[in-house]
């Protein structure tokens, strides 16, 4: 089999072929329109409960509690990814997406049904456990579907899909409470659910894989591994990146093999009890921590000492698993464990734009809801159009200069935003919005497509919902390390009178002076400059530790 060479960068590698295409191209098209819906579905339930929580509260009661409507879901979400990428590689993408949507549906039904507040976090948890299926499966199966030429075309694609859905989930959220019932939040998805699920199931059909040692969980021996490292395109001893042996013509290589899988395959059924523990406390610790209690207290203590000991518990069980839901080398190789870091950082720094910045447009410029929602959300138009244009830039320069130069531009644009003017006018923030977006969609969508085109089928689930669930780890962790930024500014500021939370109820109400509003600026500026250094954090990790050419596997 002849070398080809290698789009993104000229870097000369053999074609090892992977599996075949899930689906005829006659179907792609039906497919992607389920993915799409899919998508939609689990970006648009993220935010859509925003807006309705006066309805919800004025019906369940409960308002000090409504907080997990969101956290609840999102744990869900998080805690899930790595679970449903393992089951995807072991028995395919299309059990495990069509389960995930029917769970996803069937929590939707329920919440639509809920009789009290703690029902209604119950079912929006079973929500959260299958929108951990559709948001990783959908991003692997649309890896699955199109060769590496064609990739940013569909992840952009899905990208704006998933903008879209999350900017507009507040607006629909509110005008169904208004005009409807909130219950109709929940409702509308079964019809929308029902028709992707149904595209799914009708259209999408993978090859049949037989089992082999690796999907049976049994080890193999050290020549095996030593074929599937020369078969993967690197050698067990030396860097990544090195060109490969040739594969000889017709030769079926143990990549391939490994890709092939049956339902008598072993699942790491406790693995995966542990990182759910482990991750549920952790998060609940993030998320809760500084709200519903202070960082210091006894609950707070309590949790992050049992999260820690979990993790202790992770590493032991999946050391120790034939097939481990979190396996070893997504941390051991070099590309992969660049693109989860680079990643975390990336959901880090963008809770600096997705939560303090309408806090900022409203209390600071002024601006009503509409207005502020309107400043945030113009990211989503340049985000997906420079998503789609840079697969021109990374075919010249290579993945990781191409994510280099969007998250060094990302970090220069954050920085500049302490240095707007008070109190300004609403376009100067819109504008570094419309940037911001345009920089992280060169950062973003190249890291994406290269780590899943370093894989071939039988790892591309795990890799996948290795680096979402590190940017969804990431927004949580941001979520409390610049909640307790903005706070502690505020505090030093106004001499520890009040919260971001009182004092922007206070602004509301319109009994704060302007000392306040300049609090509230100089908490927001704090918190974007703590995102320029995020930003700059992951610009040095791919420096230092990414492959400058991705070790790209032939389609």
């Amino acid at each position: 089999m002849q070398g080809e060479r290698n789009p993104v960068g000229g870097d000369t590698r053999p074609a090892v072929r992977d599996a075949a295409p899930p689906t005829g191209t006659g179907r792609r098209g039906a497919v992607v329109a389920a993915l799409m819906l899919a998508m939609a579905l689990a970006a648009l339930d993220a935010t859509v409960v925003s807006t309705a929580v006066p309805q919800i509260v004025g019906d369940l009661g409960g308002f000090s509690y409504f907080s997990w409507l969101f956290s609840g879901y999102l744990l869900a979400v998080t805690v899930t990814l790595p679970v449903y990428g393992k089951l995807s590689d072991t028995f395919g993408r299309k059990p495990v997406l069509v389960a995930g949507a029917a769970v996803f549906l069937l929590g939707s039904l329920l919440c639509a049904l809920a009789w009290n507040m703690a029902a209604l976090i119950a079912f929006r948890i079973v929500q959260g456990l299958g929108g951990g299926a559709l948001q990783g499966t959908v991003q692997t199966l649309a890896a699955d579907l199109y060769p590496l030429k064609e990739r940013p075309r569909i992840q952009s694609k899905l990208s704006t899909v998933w903008a879209l859905s999350a900017v507009a989930g507040p607006g629909v959220g509110g005008l169904l409470a208004a005009y409807a019932d909130w219950r109709w939040i929940f409702l509308v998805n079964l019809p929308v659910g029902a028709v992707a699920l149904w595209l799914i199931v009708r259209h999408l059909h993978e090859p049949e894989r037989k089992t082999t040692a690796r999907a049976r969980g049994e080890r193999r021996t050290g020549a095996e591994e030593e074929a599937t490292a020369r078969a993967r395109g690197e050698r067990r001893t030396g860097a990544e990146g090195e060109t490969p042996p040739r594969a000889r013509e017709g030769e079926t290589t143990p990549r391939a093999r490994e890709g092939e899988t049956s339902a008598r395959a072993r699942v790491d059924w406790a693995g995966a009890l542990a990182v759910f523990a482990c991750g549920g406390v952790l998060l609940t610790a993030l998320v809760q921590g500084g709200v519903a209690w202070p960082w210091l207290s006894a609950p707070s203590l309590a949790l992050l000492t049992a999260g820690l000991v979990l993790a202790a518990v992770v590493v032991v069980v999946e050391r120790r698993a034939a097939e481990p839901i979190i396996p070893g080398w997504v941390w051991r190789r070099r590309t992969i464990a660049a693109v989860n870091l680079a990643l975390g950082a990336l959901g880090l720094l963008m809770v600096a734009p997705t939560v303090f910045l309408p806090t900022y447009a409203q209390s600071v410029l002024g601006l009503g809801p509409v207005a502020a929602g309107f400043v945030l959300s113009v990211w989503t138009l340049s985000w997906p159009v420079s998503a789609a244009f840079s697969q021109h830039v990374y075919r010249r320069i290579g993945f990781r200069d191409t994510a280099v130069l969007g998250m060094g531009l990302a970090a220069l644009i954050l920085f500049a935003f302490p240095f707007l003017p008070y109190p300004g006018h609403a376009w100067q923030p819109a504008l570094l919005m419309l940037l911001l977006g345009g920089a992280l969609g060169l950062f973003q969508l190249p890291l994406i497509v290269g780590v899943q085109s370093t894989v071939g089928w039988s790892e591309r689930g795990t890799t996948t919902a290795s680096v979402l669930f590190c940017r969804q780890t990431g927004q949580t962790l941001g979520a409390a390390v610049f909640g307790a930024v903005a706070n502690g500014v505020l505090a030093t500021r106004l001499g520890g009178a009040g919260d971001l939370d009182s004092v922007t109820r206070a602004l509301d109400a319109g009994t704060a002076p302007e000392a306040t509003r300049h609090a509230i600026a100089e908490a927001v500026h704090a918190v974007y400059f703590g995102a320029a250094c995020a930003a700059a954090l992951a610009v040095l990790v791919l420096l230092l530790l990414a492959p400058r050419k991705f070790p790209v596997l032939g389609d």
